[in-house]
């Protein structure tokens, strides 16, 4: 399970390496925008400048998960950003949701090592 882990680790921090410099350098060729709900969305964030963000924290966690440094910080806060992904696909282009999901297992397999890191979040009562 460890070689798994790091293994993921990797893959993740690369992953979102390249998507974030992705977002601010464009080198991947992107295609059509898509029509409708999905493209209307995605133009919104794009013109409010709301994943200027998102990228910079997706860099964040990749250089986070690349270092092995902070990695139950860097899983809090891509979390997130995970779940926007996979609900975007999900309700309005399930047919593309293949990656999303990839990344979420990713981060599973990333998770569990440390999850000893979450404890105190996870109490169900917490006593005064």
């Amino acid at each position: 399970m460890k070689i798994a882990s790091v293994v993921a680790r990797y893959l993740l921090g690369l992953a979102f390496l390249v998507f974030g410099l992705n977002g601010f350098l464009h080198f991947i060729p992107q295609g059509p925008m898509p029509t409708g709900v999905p493209g209307q969305f995605m133009g919104a964030l794009m013109e409010s400048h709301y994943m200027v963000p998102v990228f910079g924290l997706q860099l964040i966690c990749a250089i986070l998960f690349l270092a092995n440094k902070y990695v139950p910080l860097a899983l809090t806060l891509i979390a997130p950003v995970i779940v926007n992904i996979l609900l975007f696909h999900a309700l309005m282009l399930p047919s593309t949701i293949g990656p999303g999901v990839l990344v979420a297992v990713l981060w599973v397999l990333v998770a569990m090592p440390v999850k000893s890191a979450f404890a105190g979040i996870l109490q169900q009562n917490v006593s005064n």
